[in-house]
């Protein structure tokens, strides 16, 4: 069946209009980060496989390497996550052969510890212009001395203990880690050393404190309540900031969606709970401000976000202590992808206040990337939006407000069919991204363009599928990927496409 086979009558058009004196805020590269966690295979024959046919002298993977520089990633989070609140970061510095073996207690598995910091800043040197560290400390088992030690060791030039032992394992030069989270998820039940917000709130600001005694100029995350859902939410933040306002720079969000009960419709409006979240917190950020008196404004890290099937079945047989098993290798449909496309969208439209984000994670695990012990790497249906996003999606977001048909959901009442933000970048070009919601009809879009001296379409491409199930698999690595779309024009100021039904689309204008 074809794409047009599946086109019932077109709805009636979705309409905003673009004007280049009517801004949201300019897009912060850190907007395309990503995640490694020591989390079944995005680490060990993820990112670093030694023997693999195309391991470098770092026991890198190039392929996985040359899929990530494609992806365009910059700020990458690491390395947890969970993990990270049992992680002991000297065990993953010096000699391989001498690094302990641990027991994660997170992910009930083993810990090789051959690879650590050394080695992820060896990774980090190769995965593009603009990779650059996102450190998280552990405030969950450790505490305010660990987390110096460990900014130290990375950061400071030499001369003292810990920054002349890193010079002895064989990294002369400081790492210059900038961005730091302190801690992770400290509220969720399942974090080793779960905090309530008066505990959490006082050792981040006092561990805050201390850092900046040893570099005033680094950035600081706060850890926000793990999830919206969660009776913590919102005055979690409020406590905690009450505390850390003028000691940290921003604010964790994470959220995770994945289709319920077989409901499509609202699935494909997460979109809605994600600005909601957004939001929300700007809106607690900005009342304890307004409490304290500050002129500060906080931004707003959303160092965890993807679609994850958390309540699927794991289909790999995998018992405690294994080393890198196979956990949370979710395999991503078209419909995915489209819901993953009105995530990034929703980030964008709120570039003002969303300063970082990290596509959770990387490699593997709910991952863009996956990859075969021994064998090939392949993008999953997920990789082409953010890829695409990555490239275009840079410069000023402009402020777009759609008027469009809508659709009901049990979740969310009635959600317009159309999601759409809208990019300018530097050479004054315009990149539109659109999602259409709708299952079964195309959607007439038409943008009206005032001010902008643009008169050519360069491209519209959509990723969509006759088949919502289609996947990309080790069997079929390319089955699917963006296509062209035919018939989208730009005259007299007007843009005119048609989105085909559940699609992901970016239409470039010059």
């Amino acid at each position: 069946m074809s794409r047009t086979e599946r086109t019932e009558q077109a709805a009636p058009a979705a309409r905003f209009t673009l004007d280049p004196d009517f801004t949201v805020g300019a897009v912060d590269p850190r907007l395309y980060g990503s995640f490694v966690e020591h989390l079944g295979r995005c680490v060990h024959t993820g990112l670093h496989e030694p023997g693999h046919p195309t391991a470098d002298e770092d026991g890198l993977r190039g392929d996985v390497l040359e899929l990530v520089r494609e992806l365009g990633v910059t700020a990458i989070r690491y390395p947890g996550g969970n993990f990270v609140s049992g992680y002991r970061w000297e065990d993953g510095v010096g000699p391989v052969e001498r690094r302990p073996r641990r027991l994660d207690v997170a992910w009930r598995s083993t810990e090789t510890n051959r690879f650590g910091l050394s080695e992820f800043m060896a990774f980090l040197r190769k995965a593009g212009p603009e990779a650059e560290p996102m450190m998280a400390l552990n405030l969950g088992t450790r505490g305010i001395t660990e987390a110096m030690d460990l900014v130290e060791y990375a950061n400071h030039p030499g001369g003292t203990e810990l920054s002349d032992r890193r010079i002895a394992h064989g990294d002369k030069d400081p790492f210059g880690i900038r961005l730091w989270c302190l801690g992770n998820e400290m509220d969720g039940t399942w974090q080793t050393g779960q905090k309530t917000a008066e505990e959490y709130g006082r050792l981040a600001a006092q561990t805050a404190r201390a850092l900046r005694g040893i570099d005033p100029g680094l950035e600081l995350v706060a850890c926000g309540s793990s999830a919206r859902g969660l009776p913590t939410f919102a005055a979690w933040e409020a406590t905690v900031l009450a505390e850390t306002y003028e000691v940290v720079d921003h604010v964790s969000l994470h959220a995770y969606y994945e289709e319920t009960d077989g409901d499509r419709d609202s699935f494909l409006a997460s979109a809605v709970d994600m600005e909601a979240f957004i939001e929300e917190v700007v809106a607690t950020c900005d009342h304890v401000g307004a409490r304290l008196k500050s002129g500060k404004r906080l931004t707003l890290s959303f160092d965890e976000w993807n679609v994850w099937y958390q309540r699927r079945p794991n289909p790999h047989a995998v018992e405690d202590w294994q080393e890198a098993p196979r956990l949370l290798e979710d395999v991503y449909t078209v419909t995915d992808a489209v819901v993953f496309g009105t995530l990034l969208i929703a980030l964008l439209r709120h570039a003002d206040r969303v300063a970082v984000a990290c596509l959770a994670q990387l490699v593997n695990v709910i991952a863009p990337i996956m990859t075969e012990p021994g064998g090939p790497a392949w993008r999953q249906t997920t990789f082409h939006p953010f890829a695409q996003a990555s490239r275009h999606g840079r410069g000023t977001v402009l402020d777009v407000r759609v008027a469009s048909p809508t659709y009901a959901t049990a979740r969310y009442g009635e959600v317009p069919l159309l999601h759409a933000t809208a990019v300018r970048g530097e050479d004054g070009g315009v990149t539109v991204f659109a999602v259409n919601r709708g299952r079964n009809a195309s959607l007439p879009l038409e943008v009206t363009l005032r001010g902008f001296g643009l008169d050519r379409v360069v491209e519209h491409s959509a990723l969509a599928d006759a088949d919502p199930e289609a996947r990309n698999t080790l069997a079929e690595p390319e089955r699917v990927v963006p296509h062209p779309v035919e018939g989208t024009e730009l005259v007299d100021g007007v843009l005119r496409a048609a989105l085909e039904p559940m699609s992901w689309n970016v239409i470039r204008l010059a």
